[in-house]
Protein backbone atom coordinates (compact mmCIF):
# COMPACT_ATOMS: atom_id res chain seq x y z
CA UNK A 1 0.00 0.00 0.00
CA UNK A 2 1.75 3.52 -0.78
CA UNK A 3 -0.01 6.58 -0.05
CA UNK A 4 1.40 10.44 0.30
CA UNK A 5 2.84 11.60 3.38
CA UNK A 6 3.53 15.04 4.15
CA UNK A 7 5.55 14.90 7.47
CA UNK A 8 9.12 15.77 6.70
CA UNK A 9 11.31 12.98 8.35
CA UNK A 10 13.72 13.35 10.78
CA UNK A 11 16.27 10.17 11.35
CA UNK A 12 19.56 10.53 13.30
CA UNK A 13 22.01 8.36 15.33
CA UNK A 14 24.80 5.70 14.47
CA UNK A 15 25.22 3.23 12.25
CA UNK A 16 26.01 -0.35 13.22
CA UNK A 17 29.54 0.48 12.64
CA UNK A 18 29.22 3.74 14.88
CA UNK A 19 29.37 5.97 12.35
CA UNK A 20 27.63 9.28 13.30
CA UNK A 21 24.57 9.64 10.42
CA UNK A 22 22.08 12.47 9.63
CA UNK A 23 19.40 11.90 7.47
CA UNK A 24 19.04 15.23 6.46
CA UNK A 25 22.87 14.96 4.81
CA UNK A 26 21.21 12.96 1.95
CA UNK A 27 19.27 16.33 1.07
CA UNK A 28 20.18 15.84 -3.13
CA UNK A 29 19.56 12.21 -2.70
CA UNK A 30 16.48 10.14 -3.33
CA UNK A 31 16.27 7.67 -0.31
CA UNK A 32 14.37 5.11 1.05
CA UNK A 33 14.29 4.40 4.55
CA UNK A 34 13.75 0.54 5.12
CA UNK A 35 12.31 -0.22 8.75
CA UNK A 36 13.09 -3.84 9.24
CA UNK A 37 14.08 -6.59 12.01
CA UNK A 38 16.02 -9.42 11.52
CA UNK A 39 13.37 -11.90 12.99
CA UNK A 40 10.85 -10.30 9.91
CA UNK A 41 10.96 -13.48 7.15
CA UNK A 42 9.65 -11.30 4.53
CA UNK A 43 12.16 -8.19 5.93
CA UNK A 44 15.07 -11.04 5.06
CA UNK A 45 13.52 -12.39 1.77
CA UNK A 46 13.56 -9.22 0.04
CA UNK A 47 17.26 -8.19 1.55
CA UNK A 48 18.86 -9.61 -1.79
CA UNK A 49 16.44 -7.70 -3.97
CA UNK A 50 17.04 -4.49 -2.39
CA UNK A 51 21.41 -5.46 -2.27
CA UNK A 52 20.55 -5.59 -6.12
CA UNK A 53 18.93 -2.88 -6.97
CA UNK A 54 20.97 -0.96 -4.30
CA UNK A 55 24.14 -1.80 -6.88
CA UNK A 56 22.15 -1.13 -9.49
CA UNK A 57 21.91 2.86 -8.35
CA UNK A 58 25.26 2.92 -7.69
CA UNK A 59 26.94 6.38 -8.73
CA UNK A 60 23.21 7.52 -9.29
CA UNK A 61 21.99 10.34 -6.44
CA UNK A 62 20.52 7.23 -3.96
CA UNK A 63 20.72 5.79 -0.67
CA UNK A 64 18.86 3.15 0.91
CA UNK A 65 18.88 3.63 5.10
CA UNK A 66 17.83 0.18 7.13
CA UNK A 67 16.66 0.48 10.32
CA UNK A 68 16.40 -2.11 12.49
CA UNK A 69 13.88 -2.38 14.96
CA UNK A 70 15.18 -5.90 16.93
CA UNK A 71 14.98 -5.55 20.65
CA UNK A 72 18.81 -6.75 20.68
CA UNK A 73 21.76 -4.82 19.21
CA UNK A 74 23.47 -8.41 19.10
CA UNK A 75 20.86 -9.91 16.41
CA UNK A 76 21.60 -7.13 14.50
CA UNK A 77 25.39 -7.12 14.94
CA UNK A 78 25.10 -11.42 14.22
CA UNK A 79 23.40 -10.61 11.15
CA UNK A 80 25.51 -7.68 9.65
CA UNK A 81 28.52 -10.03 10.36
CA UNK A 82 27.05 -12.91 8.46
CA UNK A 83 26.38 -10.49 5.62
CA UNK A 84 29.42 -8.84 5.61
CA UNK A 85 30.88 -12.43 4.92
CA UNK A 86 28.48 -13.11 2.07
CA UNK A 87 27.52 -9.54 0.36
CA UNK A 88 30.03 -7.49 -1.60
CA UNK A 89 30.26 -3.71 -0.42
CA UNK A 90 29.25 -2.29 -3.09
CA UNK A 91 25.68 -3.87 -1.79
CA UNK A 92 26.04 -3.11 1.69
CA UNK A 93 23.93 0.59 2.42
CA UNK A 94 23.58 2.26 5.57
CA UNK A 95 22.02 0.23 8.70
CA UNK A 96 21.16 1.98 12.02
CA UNK A 97 19.20 0.18 15.25
CA UNK A 98 16.35 2.12 16.70
CA UNK A 99 17.85 0.80 20.27
CA UNK A 100 21.13 2.83 20.30
CA UNK A 101 21.35 6.05 22.99
CA UNK A 102 21.69 8.05 19.95
CA UNK A 103 18.75 7.02 18.09
CA UNK A 104 16.20 9.83 16.75
CA UNK A 105 13.22 9.64 14.47
CA UNK A 106 9.52 11.32 14.07
CA UNK A 107 8.08 8.91 11.87
CA UNK A 108 6.77 6.76 15.20
CA UNK A 109 6.59 3.05 15.66
CA UNK A 110 5.76 0.63 13.00
CA UNK A 111 2.48 -1.74 13.41
CA UNK A 112 3.98 -4.23 10.50
CA UNK A 113 7.31 -4.80 9.12
CA UNK A 114 8.95 -3.96 6.46
CA UNK A 115 7.65 -0.61 6.70
CA UNK A 116 9.38 1.46 3.90
CA UNK A 117 9.35 5.57 3.12
CA UNK A 118 10.47 7.19 -0.25
CA UNK A 119 12.06 10.60 0.34
CA UNK A 120 12.39 12.95 -2.76
CA UNK A 121 16.16 15.07 -3.49
CA UNK A 122 14.27 17.67 -1.35
CA UNK A 123 14.02 15.61 1.67
CA UNK A 124 10.50 14.90 1.80
CA UNK A 125 8.32 12.11 1.69
CA UNK A 126 6.50 11.08 -1.24
CA UNK A 127 5.13 7.26 -0.35
CA UNK A 128 5.16 5.41 2.48
CA UNK A 129 5.24 1.66 2.02
CA UNK A 130 3.64 -1.36 4.40
CA UNK A 131 4.74 -4.83 3.99
CA UNK A 132 6.65 -6.01 1.10
CA UNK A 133 8.49 -3.10 -0.93
CA UNK A 134 6.20 -3.22 -4.24
CA UNK A 135 7.71 -3.23 -7.78
CA UNK A 136 6.42 0.06 -9.03
CA UNK A 137 8.35 1.36 -6.02
CA UNK A 138 11.25 0.91 -7.80
CA UNK A 139 10.00 2.49 -11.10
CA UNK A 140 8.65 5.64 -8.66
CA UNK A 141 12.49 5.86 -7.45
CA UNK A 142 14.08 5.49 -10.95
CA UNK A 143 11.57 8.62 -11.90
CA UNK A 144 12.61 10.72 -9.27
CA UNK A 145 16.35 10.02 -9.98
Amino acid sequence: MAGPVLAAPHIEGRTVEGKPFRLASLKGKVVLVLYWSTGCAVCRDKMPELRTNYEGWAGKPFELVAVATDKRMQDVVDYERIISRTVPTKQQFVQLWVGDSSYRDNLGAHAQLPAGYLIDKSGKIVERYVGRIPPEAWDRIADLL
